[in-house]
């Protein structure tokens, strides 16, 4: 490893970044110089220039991936090598468009999720969009996170290392239970090939396509735009924008109390949108003779 690698990276984890961020970052890095041919240190404002053109007319990246190219290379100028530049000169990011994202309505939730075959791949998906998770914070859930006499889901460090708590409602907590009696999951909820590790998102992406192209839906589905429904379909029963806004993560300074809160009222007031009908349960419930077992402290106590 190269000094300023290390340097780098010791930066980073100073600054406590997410191990995800760390990885895109030094892969960045890398791309610049080796696009160069020289340490990135040895490399100033004309460089960089050149390199932003490059990949915006020769690569043709999209904005986004644009946006996290130049975070890197910000966090390296600014933070390891100190550079005195104004960094929003140097290194601009360019505007993203105005795009609305394409939502499913529940109609299409359903029929999608009942194409998904894999009891454990459905569980994943129906709790995506019946919690609004992300797919990276449902395939890392473990089986204590389900507390199903508060009827909330803890999420434990999900983007931006946060805790929050999400509501459970009676329909996911029965198709969870149908999955854990068939599964019993030990250490994680959702485990992947090895017990030890939980599975990956690139196996849930697969599954996810899978049933789109079983389901006839002409719409795009991915794990995340099962949350794009979540939050469309609670806003259209009612709720605040604030306090989705809190049960998707987003908050700004609110304690963890303010967020448990939010969750209760979205509970309370608008369950139905995002209950699933016990028809598209399939076999994930299958034994339980279309009855919401007894609730009681954690799903790994079901019987």
């Amino acid at each position: 490893m190269s000094t300023l690698r290390q340097r780098m990276t010791e930066d980073m984890q100073l600054r406590n970044l997410a191990l995800n961020t760390q990885s895109s970052y030094l892969q960045q890095v890398s791309c610049f110089a080796r696009h160069f041919g020289k340490s990135p240190a040895e490399l100033g404002e004309e460089d960089i220039r050149a390199y932003q053109i490059h990949l915006t007319t020769e690569k043709k990246l999209s904005p986004g991936s644009i946006h996290t190219a130049i975070a890197a290379l910000r966090f390296l100028y600014k933070v390891t090598l100190r550079k005195d530049w104004t960094v929003e000169d140097v290194l601009p990011l360019p505007k993203k468009p105005q795009t609305l994202p394409i939502v499913l309505s529940p109609g299409e939730v359903q029929q999608f999720l009942a194409c998904v075959k894999s009891v454990k791949h459905r569980a994943i998906l129906t709790t995506c969009y019946a919690a609004g998770l992300r797919i990276s914070e449902v395939v890392h859930l473990k089986p204590a996170a389900i507390d199903s006499q508060r009827m909330v889901i803890r999420v434990e460090q999900g983007k931006g290392q946060k805790d929050r708590y999400v509501m459970l409602s009676p329909a996911l907590l029965e198709i969870l239970r149908g999955y854990y009696r068939l599964a019993r999951p030990k250490e994680w909820l959702f485990p992947g090939d090895r017990p030890t590790e939980p599975i990956t998102r690139d196996a849930v992406g697969d599954a996810c396509q899978k049933a789109l192209r079983l389901s006839g839906l002409s719409k795009p589905v991915t794990p995340h735009s099962l949350r794009h429904a979540f939050a469309v379909h609670l806003l259209e029963a009612g709720a605040d924008v604030r306090t989705i806004q809190l049960l998707l993560g987003h908050r700004n300074g609110e304690s963890p109390r303010a967020v448990a809160e939010a969750s209760a009222r979205a509970a309370a007031a608008c369950r139905a949108p995002i209950l699933l009908s016990r028809a598209s349960h399939g076999p994930v419930g299958a034994g339980s003779g279309g009855r919401v077992p007894p609730v009681r402290r954690r799903l790994s106590c079901a019987a």
